[in-house]
């Protein structure tokens, strides 16, 4: 009886230490080189193989060259999923692209059409089967909002309006904290009418790694830039800052 309890408790612990850690690496701003770099370093591998996603900018050349422009001298096997293609022209999956990565990056841009397309693709479930295997998920903006719950986009005409998120992370998110000025006072808004549970903001320079699901720090370039948890304290809203370490 003891033995057969030993062999069951080894096997479990087995199975708890085997499993992948879930990272996300979010920010608040749009894709610099120092966070391409510090998601390279959170792989944990000398020559990473880290795949860009341009959806929100409809496969933006533009975008594509700035990333390999941003690349161009960092330790990294950099690549690029688009999805305006067809079969002709790509002989692999979504799924199986992504799969083979050490980490994927997500673009800024329009955060409601690039879920549609994720969702139409079935890449919104490529990504998830990405995340539970230990792959690194990262991005900014709208490359940042898709993970959490929900936030404030400007992807709908006239005004921000609240978009859904993958719900990865079981927080709200607001980026551009203190760069767009109508970013901020609506995050609170919306807390307080609990259209938004408490969440995560990040200013464009600054950014937070969650593991498992729960923040494990916070990173920023420069000493100006910082992260915030901000929720709902009996009807007024309490946002705190989260101390950084500065990344180069």
């Amino acid at each position: 009886m003891r033995k057969a309890l030993v062999i069951i408790t080894l096997f479990f612990f087995y199975n708890l230490s085997s499993q992948e850690d879930k990272t996300l690496f979010v920010y608040g701003g749009q894709i610099t080189k120092e966070f391409v770099k510090y998601t390279a370093e959170l792989t944990k591998k000398e020559n990473p193989k880290i795949c860009f996603l341009p959806t929100g900018t409809a496969d933006s050349a533009y975008y594509i060259n700035y990333w390999y422009e941003l690349c161009s001298d960092l330790n990294i096997e950099p690549k690029v999923l688009e999805v305006w293609i067809n079969s002709s022209t790509q002989d692999k999956s979504f799924e199986e692209i992504l799969l083979s990565m050490d980490a994927v990056i997500v673009g800024g841009g329009n955060t409601l059409n690039m879920l549609a397309i994720w969702k139409a693709q079935e890449i919104d479930k490529a990504l998830k089967k990405a995340y539970d295997q230990g792959i690194v998920l990262a991005g900014g903006s709208a490359g940042s909002l898709c993970w959490f719950n929900a936030g404030t986009t400007d992807s709908r005409p006239k005004e921000l309006t609240i978009v859904q998120g993958l719900g990865f992370l079981k927080y709200s998110h607001c980026p551009h904290y203190h760069s767009e000025e109508s970013r901020k006072p609506l995050y609170h808004k919306n807390i307080l009418k609990k259209k938004l549970t408490a969440g995560y903001a990040c200013d464009d320079k600054s950014g937070l790694v969650f593991l498992n699901g729960e923040l494990s720090k916070s990173v920023s370039i420069d000493t100006d830039s910082f992260s915030y948890f901000v929720y709902d304290k009996d009807g007024k809203i309490v946002e705190n800052k989260i101390e950084t370490e500065i990344i180069k």
